[in-house]
């Protein structure tokens, strides 16, 4: 009683204290359980990976660098269009070969963004308290890297593709082009987010993550080329193609001079045969179910 009538009676001194019965509803609205709360996370990272919904200087360098993936396209076509040239300057599965520093620098830049900030605020065990467990988050972001590095190498392949048709090359040829180009981009995109999420989750320091993956990617390709440039001075054309899988970049390009018909970039042009073309699609498999095994098993203590 002394209770309600200090409820209905305005408080008059300082220090005078009301209680407020506001009422608690239990929810029962709809549940949408792990598989939303995944793909939830999925979309804000991949928007992430291109500094959407962040702040404008989260945005600059991911969107400069798509903008780079994608003017040299926009002039070879222009070049091609003007020229009335028979083939576009560069076939389809070259271009990312071609632009390689562009990946890795991206790859670089947004691996840590995807996962370094989530372990120094240590908000990695929220996400794990429910419902999503480890290997829906790593799902997550790795299918959200891999998907942001899709969009990177793919988009210039379309300007590629728009360009040889208005410049009224050969659909079929142009077609069948843009495909083989298409598997191969998607390839390097699973590759180079799975190498590049393990070597950023094993640090809380952007930086350190940053400056790893551009050493891991970068050092990989130097060592490659050189001891392949060396083999072949010592005509030792034979162990070219096997030196190439001890490198992200080399391993896309055997598998694409193996079976999807591109031209080796290999020093001579000596890309792999049938059966070393098998060993370099199981050895790029296996890195990337690899990378998927190693994120889980690190999350897995994350989350303890």
């Amino acid at each position: 009683m002394a209770t309600e009538q200090s409820m209905q009676t305005p408080a008059t001194a300082p220090g005078d204290t009301r209680i407020h019965n506001i009422g608690y509803r239990s929810y029962d609205g709809p549940r949408l359980g792990r598989s939303y709360a995944t793909l939830s996370l999925y979309s804000q990272s991949l928007r992430g990976a291109y500094g959407l919904g962040r702040s404008v200087k989260s945005k600059v360098l991911p969107m400069l660098l798509f903008v780079v993936m994608c003017v040299p396209a926009a002039i070879m076509v222009a070049v091609a269009v003007a020229t009335k040239a028979n083939d576009l300057p560069v076939d389809y599965t070259r271009y990312a070969i071609v632009m390689q520093a562009v990946i890795s620098l991206y790859v670089a830049s947004q691996a840590p963004q995807s996962v370094s900030r989530d372990l120094r605020f240590k908000t990695v065990p929220l996400y794990f308290s429910r419902p999503i467990e480890t290997a829906d988050y790593v799902r997550a972001k790795f299918a959200a890297l891999a998907s942001a590095l899709f969009i990177l190498t793919a988009a210039p392949l379309l300007v590629l593709y728009i360009g040889a048709l208005l410049a009224k090359l050969d659909f079929t040829d142009q077609t069948k082009g843009f495909a083989q180009g298409l598997v191969s981009v998607a390839l390097l995109s699973l590759l180079f987010a799975g190498i590049g999420l393990v070597i950023a989750s094993a640090t809380p320091r952007r930086g350190f993550g940053i400056a790893a993956v551009i050493a891991v990617l970068t050092i990989s390709y130097g060592a490659v080329s050189t001891l392949q440039a060396i083999a072949e001075v010592q005509n030792s054309g034979d162990s070219i193609a096997w030196i190439g899988l001890f490198s992200p970049i080399t391993l896309i390009d055997g598998v694409q001079s193996a079976f999807l018909g591109a031209t080796s970039a290999f020093p001579g042009g000596v890309g792999p045969g049938n059966t070393a073309g098998v060993v370099y699609v199981l050895f790029t498999l296996g890195l990337i179910a690899a990378s998927y095994g190693l994120l889980v098993r690190r999350y897995k203590k994350v989350g303890l």
